[in-house]
Parts: C-alpha cells; structure tokens; sequence
C-alpha cells in the first residue's frame, strides 16, 4: 500500500476507539478506511505491552526478543515500545494501528519511536489513533476526526485542526469547596529527602536525593523513562521498603519510627491512571466523589448532609452536577479522571499526588484537568506533586524537580518556575 496512505485519526474521549480497532483488525472496514479492506493488521499498543508482559510473566518466558533477552517489564517504557514495534514487524503486516504511541515516553524516547516509524512508513502503512491532536505523525497527510457521538469528519488541514484543539479555554464554577475533615496536625516538611539512594541488585536508581516538600507548594516531577520517579513516588506513600534505613521523613516522622503504612496514606490524596480499574461497579458520580472522604473503593456507609452538600460543591465546580446520578463507569476516560482526582481532594489532604494525569486523555479535557490543578494549588493548603513526561501548556507548579540519569543512578535538580 501506497504511504499516501497513512491515516491519523483524532479521537475524542467518547469516541469508541476499541469499536473501531476491532474493525480494523478484523477486515470490517468502517467507510473511511474500505482502501484497507483484506489487508493484514496489527496493534502497535500499550494494551499489547501489558498483555505481553503478563504472558511472560505467567509462564516465565521472553515472548518479545530484545538485545540482552530480558522480560519486557524490566525495560523502561521507551525500550519497552521499540521493542514491540520490532516484534510486530517480523510478522510482516501490511499496516499499522499506532494506538497513542508517544504516551509515558520522554522527549528523547519520543524522538527515538518517532525515528522508527519514520523508517517503518516508507514500507508499511500507519494509522495513528491520536486523543493530543499535537502527536499527529509529521509524515501522515490524511486525517479523520471521531466525534463523541462517533460520527466521522473528513480533515482537510491538519495543521489548522491542531491549533484550533489547543485554542480551548476552560471555564471553572466558582471557588474550590472547603473541607470539613481534621487531620491530625501535621508539620513542615510534608516529605524529605536527606542524601536518599536506592539500588536494585548492584544498580543505582537514585543518588543521593535530597528533596523538601511543604504544605501549600505546587511541585512538578520530571525525569526521562526509568530515571526513578516511580521509587520516589513509592517511598513518599510509604509503599517501597528501601526507604528503611534512610534519611526520610514523612509527615513528620522518620521512616522506620514506628509508623504504619496506612497512618502516611492517610495524609496522601493519590491519582493514578490504573485507579480506573478499580472502579468498575456500578457506583454514580456523586457516590464516586463521596467516597474520598471514606477512602474507600466504593460508599458503604451513609454520607452526612454536609457531606453530601460538599460533594455537589465539586460536581458543579467541574460542571459535572447534571450528572451525578450517572453510572461512573459509562463516563468518558477523561471524564472518569476529573471525578477521581476531586475524590482524591476533597478531604484536602495534606500531599495530593498525580502520577500521569493526562495520558492518553484528548486536548478537551486536559484543558480542564490542567485548570482545576492549578486551580486547586491556588486556593487550597494542599501540597501537590504532579508527576509528567509533559510540560503541559497551561501548568503552573512553583517549581520543578528533575532527575537527570547518571552513572550511581539519577540525581535530583530544582529549578523554580515563578
């Protein structure tokens, strides 16, 4: 096939992506795509990873060949993507379905993926599923827009599509709600590091972190794919046993001093994509958003009337109110993350962290999302740690802390933002 041929598709939230990725590998040509009817296909996925790698793991074997034949979880998720792309064009398919590819990578992962399918195009025709319409392939000519309710557009000009998406200025309802939840006093520094280092059989993850968090600060942590974010992020919530023996202090007390997991939880509001498969029954938006002040994987007790009255506080401040009665899991994926983080504040706790807020979300409600962050740092005394290989247009955090990779492992830099 032609590389005239390359097709990006830009979805939104609600668009039915899985719908259309069976149709693609299954030879039910939706219209906009009958040139590929009879053609072999193959999903180039961060789904696929995740399957690979459980498949390896459950039967102990290398299913995807890399260099040193390592299991495809030990890879950063830049190596993790390179990889699959070599498997997937050993079985010579005839076009690729590149489901978001750039999501979780770095700068530099991104240049390196962007290289390869470069190289693959010029013999192998590319779909591209996009939700950040700036990811577009720069190669691809030929567009389609999906709409929410699923109906096809026919994209002219690209470029002028990728402004208008990036143009959106969110409108926010009033103030953030106020939180009727005590804490037990908690002092400053909410988190510190003094000189942490943490290896994993002989190899350095971190050097020497030395790192201060205090309530009210808006912080962004950044650092290339494998440099050591996610065993920062570990030791913080109390859930890596390397940060015994060290020089950490979490909500005040030393780590190793007698507290519990769950007494560092406790003053920890968490975010993460993944928390969406917990929620799968068949809880409403506003029980979803209730159930923070219980920290609890669905309500099971009967929420107070000023409970209740706070929780439709943060329904109407994200214009969600008309669908509290809802059933969570019919809302949008970007929809589902604006209700888990206000779940994850609304008892104001002390540290709010979000780990990849806006992956694989489209631009309409990262706008909102990027909003409501900065909005929540500015009006509350929450300290906020958002964790993204993105410099999102719009975040405002007051400062940065990098990890730059080196030879005993990643050392941390700050660097203010205002």
């Amino acid at each position: 096939m032609s590389s005239k041929n390359h097709q990006a598709v830009f979805l939104s939230d609600n668009a039915d992506k899985q719908l259309l990725i069976y149709q693609l590998l299954h030879n039910k040509m939706p219209a906009a795509f009958k040139n590929f009817d009879h053609l072999k296909g193959v999903l180039f996925s961060p789904f696929l990873i995740k399957e690979i790698i459980e498949e390896e793991e459950r039967h102990d074997v290398v299913e995807v060949a890399t260099a040193n034949n390592r299991h495809l979880r030990t890879l950063s998720g830049g190596e993790q993507k390179k990889a699959l792309l070599q498997y997937l064009l050993q079985q010579q398919p005839d076009f690729i379905i590149a489901d978001n590819p750039f999501d979780n990578l770095d700068i530099d992962s991104q240049k390196s993926l962007l290289l390869m399918l470069e190289e693959t195009s010029r013999y192998i025709t590319i779909i591209q599923l996009i939700n950040r319409a700036n990811d577009c392939l720069p190669f691809i000519k030929n567009a389609i827009c999906i709409a929410d309710d699923n109906t096809v557009t026919q994209l002219n000009n690209i470029p002028e599509y990728i402004r208008q998406q990036q143009k959106e200025k969110p409108v926010l309802h009033g103030s953030i709600p106020v939180s009727d939840h005590q804490y037990n006093e908690v002092v400053n520094p909410l988190v510190q590091f003094n000189n942490v280092s943490v290896q994993y059989e002989g190899r350095g993850i971190v050097n020497n972190i030395t790192w201060q968090i205090n309530a009210g600060e808006f912080w962004q942590l950044v650092g290339p794919n494998g440099a050591g974010k996610t065993t920062l992020l570990s030791m913080i919530t109390g859930d890596n046993p390397k940060g015994y023996g060290q020089d950490l202090i979490l909500f005040g007390k030393r780590k190793g001093s007698g507290e519990t997991v769950w007494s560092i939880k406790e003053n920890i509001g968490y975010f993460t994509p993944a928390m969406t498969d917990l929620f799968s029954r068949y809880n409403s938006v506003e029980q979803m958003v209730l159930s923070g002040f219980y920290d609890s994987v669905g309500l099971y007790v009967k929420p107070s009337d000023r409970k209740i009255k706070l929780g439709n506080e943060w329904l109407a401040l994200i214009g969600f109110l008309p669908l509290k009665k809802k059933p969570f899991y019919t809302l949008s994926p970007g929809q589902q993350r604006m209700i888990l983080i206000v779940r994850a504040m609304v008892k104001h706790p002390p540290l709010l962290i979000l780990d990849e807020p806006t992956a694989g979300i489209d631009d309409h409600n990262v706008a909102i999302l990027i909003a409501l962050i900065n909005k929540m740092a500015a009006e509350s005394k929450t300290g906020i740690l958002y964790v993204s290989h993105r410099r999102e247009q719009g975040l405002t955090p007051d400062v940065v802390f990098e990890l730059t990779p080196g030879k005993n492992g990643s050392t941390g830099n700050i660097a203010k933002t205002k």
